[in-house]
């Protein structure tokens, strides 16, 4: 890893607009002299050279220098001090001193999975002990830039602070554009960089100045290749992948059932209709399938193989002609075996087959009669959904069919040594078969790939992401290195896409439930909600959970207060937001409706949230029904007001016997109303909702 030195990376730099002070190099002190002949004091000098990284670490700075002369002694000095560190420096760079400012860093630094990402920070302090930045991956827009100001907990610095003037933030914004925007520097280094850093830039009311810049990557800019533009990415045909003429199972045994014979079961209880086989290189049949000896002789769309790893890569090398080969089998890169899996791609490549795996389920797809588990299949509907993880996409989907979601198209990738969670989810954003996606990713593979594939997904995504810790934080030669970590990188992945990032599974389920039944509802992306139900305490819960989440409890306007008295409610009770009303066995079950009914009909809400405490309706009375006719009032709001997303809460529902929260869930989904077991749920799937909503309306999704 080399780095250039730092005139000459400002020399570089300021083609592209930044502003950079003037100076000049010289060799040597005595040099430097005649070189500084030409700037106003105050100077600043610093010695430059391979082993200078960091230049004030090593006191290879020099500030408030008040003549040329001074500058030349200050170099002398700094020239013998270097010496006795054993440092020989190749030169020495005078520059005239910035006027005094707010320093923020600039940087960019290449992630593994997601390539470049550009960061930016309040300097000094701020960086080093606070670590006050805000990222997003390259290329950045403007309005990212303004957003990433604005999320720096000390931008009161930038708007002036105790009779500070405030900076020129467009300047600063046209600095953020040249250096992560497109077309800027590090679209133009393109690979040609580890790591970019601005640090300090120093932003006045007049300017923002970089007074250091350190690029590391190149040995020289001459040796850069010229930026080429993109090539579109092409949507890859899955549709055999999801929908098989035929199968073919590799692995299963005449003598003890293994992971291949209880593949063959599903596909039979799964009632696949196409033609099933089982590869044995004696057998005639297989558990009542027949056999054939190799995939070489297997007329199918979809092969899977569960032999041990070692096994795998002769078995792909005998699937020329099969479309899509899945390699159930662990024990390669994962397993710290990388040989393996480079020799599974191989064969892959040699016989022309696109490969699912290693280390992965499989495919589900009721309508196309795919399957990885066990049961008869679910439901088709319109939820798609991508995981690097068999065992949780098989939770995903048996509780997400028991709460009552549908879905269209399940893939697990494991290692994704070929296909690609990015390379899905394209091809699902143009399904017309599936509305929403979900994700569960730990190692992308293909980051950039799906950084711009998002961008350009219309319909709503919702991603689990595993290993989102600081032990995914790399080492780094500089501060922007060390500002990045995984979690920072998918929140600006999330922030920069609309694409949802949630903490656990049941979010992941409840979110794609919230997508499915309102994502195509007209209702606004504006943070207002509407809370109503019983009790005060759980009222006064709700208001911190949604406010926590980023939502508006906006306040009821007085002639909602009005009608809501007229209909005898408010008394012992104030009329606010979240509404307290009687909701019970013995209560009138139309009762939210209506007060809903009445609400809208003065102020317009986004989202209306119905919670109700189902313990009450069974230790205040002994029946269902009343519950039960709660839920067919709240469906039939949501049926009166189909531009508004209605959300229920059923809150203690451990206490319901068994069956009523199925009954209740039933009764509301049919009508398109998502079901909750608390709020905090609700508010996770609410949040995403209403950032998918208020990025559709801004024509990006």
């Amino acid at each position: 890893m080399s780095h250039l030195p730092e005139h000459i990376v400002k020399a570089w730099v300021s083609g592209f607009g930044v502003s950079v002070p003037r100076g000049a190099t010289a060799s040597t002190p005595e040099g430097l002299e005649a070189a500084a002949g030409g700037l106003a004091p105050p100077l600043v000098v610093k010695a430059y050279g391979p082993r200078l990284l960091h230049k004030s670490d090593a006191g290879a700075v020099r500030l408030n220098l008040n003549s040329a002369g001074t500058a030349a002694a200050a170099a002398a000095e700094m020239l013998a001090s270097l010496a006795g560190q054993d440092i020989a420096p190749d030169g020495f760079l005078v520059e005239e001193q910035a006027s005094p400012g707010v320093e923020v860093i600039v940087g960019a630094v290449r992630d593994p999975a997601f390539g470049p990402v550009v960061l930016v920070g309040l300097g000094g302090v701020w960086t080093e002990v606070l670590h006050d930045t805000a990222l997003r991956l390259a290329p950045i827009t403007e309005a990212d830039a303004r957003a990433m100001l604005n999320e720096l907990r000390g931008r009161a610095l930038l708007d002036g602070f105790r009779g500070q003037p405030a900076i020129d933030k467009e300047a600063l914004v046209k600095l953020l554009l040249a250096v992560g925007g497109t077309g800027g520097i590090i679209d133009t280094l393109g690979d040609g960089f580890e790591e970019f850093e601005l640090n300090p830039v120093i932003a006045t009311q007049d300017g923002a100045t970089a007074v250091d810049a350190r690029l590391i990557g190149p040995d020289s800019l001459e040796e850069l290749p010229a930026p080429t533009p993109a090539a579109a990415e092409q949507v890859g045909d899955f549709g055999r992948l999801f929908a098989p003429r035929g199968v073919a199972v590799v692995g299963a045994s005449t003598k003890k059932p293994n992971f291949g014979n209880m593949f063959l079961t599903f596909y039979k209880a799964m009632g696949f209709e196409g033609t099933l086989l089982a590869v044995h290189p004696s057998a005639e049949e297989i558990d009542g399938v027949p056999c054939v000896p190799s995939l070489a002789e297997a007329d199918v769309d979809y092969a899977l193989v569960a032999v041990p790893a070692k096994q795998c890569a002769d078995v792909v090398r005998q699937a020329a002609g099969i479309p899509f080969v899945q390699v159930m089998s662990g024990g390669f890169r994962e397993m710290g075996n990388p040989e393996l899996e480079d020799e599974l791609i191989a064969a892959a490549q040699e016989a022309g087959v696109r490969l699912l795996g290693p280390n992965c389920m499989g495919v589900y797809s009721p309508a196309g009669k795919q399957t990885f588990i066990g049961g008869e299949p679910g439901t088709p509907g319109r939820i798609a959904v991508v995981s690097q993880s068999g065992g949780l996409a098989g939770e995903v989907i048996k509780v997400g069919e028991r709460r009552g979601l549908a879905f269209s198209k399940v893939a697990t990738v494991g290692n994704s040594a070929d296909v690609t969670p990015a390379e899905l989810l394209r091809y699902l954003a143009a399904d017309g078969e599936t509305s929403t996606i979900g994700l569960y990713l730990e190692d992308p593979r293909d980051g950039r790939g799906l950084f711009e594939t998002l961008q350009h997904v219309r319909k709503p995504v919702v991603a689990l992401v595993g290993g989102r810790s600081g032990q995914g934080q790399r080492a780094a030669a500089s501060h922007t290195g060390g500002m990045v970590s995984d979690t920072r990188v998918w929140s600006a992945l999330g922030a920069q896409t609309g694409m949802a990032i949630v903490a656990g599974q049941d979010d992941l389920i409840g979110t794609l439930d919230f997508f499915d039944l309102h994502a195509a509802r007209k209702s606004p992306g504006t943070k207002d909600v509407l809370v109503i139900g019983p009790s005060g305490g759980a009222s006064v819960l709700a208001a911190d959970v949604f406010d926590a989440a980023g939502l508006e409890l906006a306040a009821l306007p007085d002639d909602a207060r009005t009608a809501l008295r007229e209909m005898g409610l408010g008394a012992g009770t104030s009329l606010a937001n979240p509404l307290e009303i009687p909701v019970g066995p013995r209560g009138n079950p139309d009762l939210v409706r209506h007060a809903v009914t009445a609400i809208l009909a003065h102020r317009p809400y986004a989202d209306v949230i119905a919670h109700v405490n189902i313990q009450s309706f069974f230790t205040f009375g002994t029946s269902a029904d009343p519950l039960v006719a709660y839920a067919r009032g709240v469906g039939a709001l949501q049926q009166e007001f189909p531009d508004v997303r209605i959300t229920m809460v059923t809150r203690n529902a451990e206490c319901a016997p068994p069956g009523v929260e199925d009954a209740v869930r039933e009764v509301a989904r049919a009508a398109g109303v998502p079901v909750y077991r608390n709020m905090e749920a609700a508010a996770v799937a609410l949040a995403a909702g209403k950032t998918f909503a208020a990025r559709s309306a801004h024509g990006k999704a």
